[in-house]
């Protein structure tokens, strides 16, 4: 029988357990997929430790690529034996096999192995929504990545760059540094040596256009205080907590701001958002523009290891657990 990480309480890594799990045949609309490797990403902690609530118990990831066993009744554009990959599935990725919507799955193109499809779509299409719609890139543009050696930063750094901004990066460390600026940082700002924002002035003199902001609570005001007039923050994830409530008035002392909280899901809601984004994702990789870093394999029996090692931020770029 088949084996998957799931939890029956919300809390630290510890609460993650290996279990056997049964897996059916697929129903309609589905596809029976078993993972060749599954993506890690700091949405699984938020999910494990209940700031993201679900029903208990649960599994856990969102991310993985394998090959297709099986298809369910209607299903015609996947069939078995195809290589997929897929990174807005619903919960349930940390598992040897899996049955799930056909729909949220990408045909994986042959230049893309298994581990880099795993670590790339969830990450991959967060930074095509978040570059090509939410806030659209422009060639002169000047941008704040915030964990620029991050899953998403490293991504993000190198397709802005590709579009034609002047990016600028944050990060914890000299080697997260020297990491960020291989991957398209013109720009890199330490904030446990610098203040962010003063830093920003003195690259950009008016402020950057967007800040794109996945760390949260920590980085909310540097985010704000860097931006240029109405120019906007996008905060997109908390790492380090969720920002706090603050008063609305703040945006117009400060310029004219605007702040947005977007996910992948509102930007992938239909069966074409969802492939227009990993279409623009496999484009941009196989151009050799963007280079998917994974850094960090672990076996999917030791996801709890993975979990302490990402939120310690031990970890760059992205992180595949194997099956």
């Amino acid at each position: 029988m088949p084996h998957a990480i799931r939890f029956h309480q919300t809390g630290g890594p510890e609460v993650l357990c290996w279990e056997e799990v049964a897996v059916g045949d697929p129903a309609p609309g589905e596809a029976r997929v078993r993972h060749e490797a599954i993506g890690l990403n700091f949405i699984d902690t938020y999910h494990r430790g209940g700031l993201y609530p679900l029903p208990l118990p649960s599994g856990l990831g969102r991310e993985g690529a394998g090959v297709v066993e099986a298809v369910g009744e209607g299903v015609t554009d996947i069939k078995p034996g195809d290589r997929v990959a897929y990174g807005t599935g619903p919960l349930g990725a940390y598992s040897e096999v899996r049955c799930m919507p056909a729909d949220r799955l990408h045909k994986l193109p042959d230049g893309i192995d298994f581990k880099t499809g795993a670590a790339m779509m969830l990450q991959g299409m967060t930074t095509a929504y978040l570059l090509l719609h939410t806030y659209p890139v422009q060639s002169g543009d000047k941008v704040l990545i915030h964990a620029a050696a991050g899953g998403v930063g490293l991504i993000a750094c190198q397709w802005a760059k590709a579009l034609g901004a002047t990016v600028i990066g944050t990060v914890s460390s000299e080697a997260k540094a020297e990491l960020a600026r291989k991957h398209g940082c013109d720009h890199v700002i330490l904030y446990t040596q610098e203040d962010v924002a003063s830093r920003v002035r003195e690259i950009t003199a008016e402020g950057v256009a967007v800040v794109y902001d996945g760390v949260g609570k920590d980085t909310f005001m540097a985010s704000l205080d860097s931006l240029r007039r109405r120019g906007l923050l996008v905060t997109f994830g908390n790492a380090s907590g969720a920002v706090p409530p603050f008063d609305p008035l703040l945006l117009s002392k400060k310029g004219s701001l605007y702040v947005t909280r977007p996910v992948l899901d509102h930007y992938s809601t239909t069966r074409a958002e969802l492939l227009a984004l990993g279409n623009a994702l496999f484009d941009v990789v196989l151009s050799g523009k963007v280079k998917i870093e994974v850094n960090q394999t672990y076996a999917l029996a030791d996801a709890a290891q993975a979990h302490r090692d990402l939120e310690a931020r031990k970890t760059t770029g992205s992180t595949v657990l194997l099956p």
